[in-house]
């Protein structure tokens, strides 16, 4: 058990690491020859670690939660840094690329992207969030409340990312597979639990 004391610093340190890790990831995205696998796995491995670490010091519920929405938070911060150096530079006219939701749009498009970050998005996130539901270690009625607290947020994540992807078909590619396999894997978790019992 933890003194909140400690609560307090863990919370400023995991704020501090995911602010470092999001800097790290926007670091390798932010190149123009591709990305670095360096920065990346070192963001990842920060980010990754910090979970690990608050489950095994704080707890395996209070420590994940804690960590999930501080590391958040920090990585929000290095977002709206970045939002306002953009909106500068778009300001100075040295931004030369053009943002994927700046495109011409056709009608087409945008009904098949409503499409796809709607429905498709929620039916993935769903699926991810059945899987953290049914391999989750813990109280059954814990990991139900998780993985509906869970859902919305990779809903929108879901929508963010196929709203800002220009090539369509590997947005759909990503989101069926992603609610096959997630689909598949919860209910072969219900089997073997229902097995096992």
């Amino acid at each position: 058990m933890i003194w909140p004391l400690g609560i307090w610093t863990a919370s400023l340190l995991i704020l501090a690491g995911g602010a470092l890790g999001a800097v790290l990831l926007r670091a390798s995205w932010q190149r123009r020859e591709g990305t670095a696998p360096a920065l990346l796995a070192g963001g990842w491995a920060i980010l990754l670690g910090l979970v690990i670490a608050a489950a095994c010091v704080i707890g395996p519920v209070k420590g994940t939660a804690l960590a999930l929405a501080m590391e958040g938070i920090g990585a929000l911060g290095v977002v709206w840094q970045g939002r306002v150096r953009r909106k500068a530079a778009r300001v100075r006219e040295i931004d030369a690329a053009p943002e994927p939701l700046e495109e011409p749009g056709r009608f087409w498009r945008g009904v098949l992207r409503t499409l796809l970050a709607g429905p498709l998005g929620m039916t993935a996130a769903m699926a991810v969030a059945f899987c953290v539901t049914v391999y989750m270690p813990g109280d059954p009625r814990t990991r139900i409340v998780i993985g509906g607290l869970l859902m919305p947020v990779l809903w929108g994540l879901a929508m963010t990312w196929t709203l800002a992807d220009r090539r369509l078909l590997r947005a759909t590619a990503v989101l069926v597979g992603t609610s096959a396999a997630g689909f598949a894997l919860a209910i072969l978790g219900g089997m073997i639990s229902g097995a096992a019992a």
